[in-house]
């Protein structure tokens, strides 16, 4: 039972706890500012400014004394105020002027100081404020402007107007957001007139623009029609000229046909070929060029055994004529000394006859007798018919007798021996010539 009681106790205290907590504890939202003023409610210096005499708090929470403080809200969000100013331009022409401006409370402590002092508790008549506030700067700035001005330069008027306002707003400890002219009219028409002579150009314009447009459409389907009939043209001449491609096609398949055919044909061709120089042809050419590689070689064995016996035959011609001129020179060399002993022979025999003829005739009939016997009888030689008796002794005693009969024998012996010297050849150098045959009568004499 105690437990329970106790318990019961515990939830009421927290219960109570709660509610005084919630009596206690305030939260700022974060489009708001709490104001709290009373005991104890002092923030520190800000900015230079010395204590505002109540706290402000943004974006958090804070505790709040029941009947020692109080706490406030003032609204940081945007605000919107109408405008509707009835003023004069620079050129005397009455305009009434429409516009809206945005603007809230600052972001800053001393903006939302100054806010809470003037409009705490007069939130809703800042909407009043403003208007009055833009309306008077408003007229100001659009006294010394012309109509042109406010219609083709309408952010020269809100720059001037948000500057003329920037220190007003910053005392109200307001910010303006934006501010927008959103319409510019006036009594007299004389905006309208000043657009009249632009839309008359407009419409003159729009007249000249819509007939050269129709102009230009005219001309554009005229176009179209030539494009059109251009087009058929160029389709009929693509038409013939395809025709003629699907003939020139149906041409070129044929000839193509043709060509594969002949193609065919060839490539037999020259598959019967290749199987007739396989199977013929290439035998018969090995065969062909084996004979001509035999001849060939038979004849290069035949040039080789020529050159071969060319080469001996040269080799033998040049030892024979090698022999032939040692020969040569030998038989030259033998003649010449037989020439020179001869010579000496004739030279002694010279000097022999010019000292004693008669021996030197004598010796040389003894070393030319079977010579002068054969001249001896060639004397018989015109003889027709001539009997000998005894023979070769008849032949022998008649020849000696007539080498024997004196002077005539003498002189017949002497011509014996020059016709024998003739019949061998010229003399030789240092030869005597053959002795004269003494006349009939004349007897030899001694040393002749």
């Amino acid at each position: 039972m105690p437990v329970v009681v106790l318990a019961i106790a515990v939830v009421a205290a927290l219960i109570i706890l709660i509610i005084l907590f919630k009596m206690v504890w305030r939260v700022a939202e974060p489009n708001e500012a709490l104001i709290i003023s009373g005991l104890g409610a002092k923030s520190k210096p800000i900015d230079g400014v010395d204590s505002l005499g109540f706290k402000i708090i943004t974006g958090k929470g804070t505790s709040v004394l029941p009947g020692f403080q109080t706490s406030r809200r003032l609204r940081l969000d945007s605000r919107a105020a109408n405008l509707e100013v009835h003023c004069v331009t620079q050129q005397g022409i009455p305009v009434k002027v429409r516009g809206v401006v945005i603007y809230k409370v600052g972001d800053d402590f001393v903006s939302i100081a100054n806010a809470a002092r003037r409009f705490l508790e007069q939130q809703k008549s800042m909407d009043g404020a403003i208007h009055e506030l833009f309306t008077g700067h408003l007229r100001s700035i659009i006294g010394n402007l012309t109509v042109e001005d406010l219609i083709l330069n309408r952010e020269r008027l809100t720059s001037e107007t948000r500057g003329s306002a920037a220190d007003e707003m910053s005392k109200l400890g307001l910010v303006v957001d934006s501010l927008q002219i959103q319409e510019i009219d006036d009594e007299t028409g004389y905006i309208t007139n000043l657009g009249r002579p632009h839309a008359a150009r407009v419409a003159s314009e729009a007249r000249i623009a819509e007939a050269e447009r129709d102009q230009e459409a005219t001309q554009r389907e005229q176009e179209a029609m030539r494009e059109n009939a251009a087009v058929i043209r160029d389709t009929e001449i693509k038409k013939a000229e395809y025709q003629g491609q699907v003939q020139q096609a149906a041409q070129q398949a044929r000839q193509e046909v043709i060509t594969r055919e002949t193609r065919n044909a060839e490539l037999e061709a020259e598959r019967t070929e290749k199987r007739l120089e396989s199977e013929i042809r290439k035998p018969a050419d090995a065969k062909a060029y084996e004979q001509v590689k035999l001849a060939e070689a038979e004849r290069e064995e035949r040039i080789a055994q020529a050159q071969a016996a060319a080469t001996e035959i040269q080799l033998r011609a040049s030892r024979e004529a090698e022999a032939t001129r040692l020969l040569g020179e030998a038989q030259a060399d033998a003649t010449r000394q037989k020439g020179l002993a001869e010579a000496e022979a004739i030279k002694a025999r010279a000097e022999a006859l010019a000292k004693n003829t008669d021996a030197v005739i004598a010796q040389q009939l003894a070393e030319q007798w079977p010579q002068i016997v054969e001249a001896g009888a060639g004397v018989f030689g015109n003889v027709d018919n001539m009997i000998v008796l005894n023979g070769a002794e008849g032949v022998e005693e008649m020849l000696a007798k007539a080498l024997t009969l004196g002077g005539t024998g003498l002189g017949v012996a002497r011509q014996l021996l020059g016709n024998m010297n003739v019949q061998n050849g010229n003399p030789k150098n240092g030869a005597t010539p053959a002795v004269p045959a003494p006349t009939q009568g004349e007897s030899p004499k001694d040393g002749d």
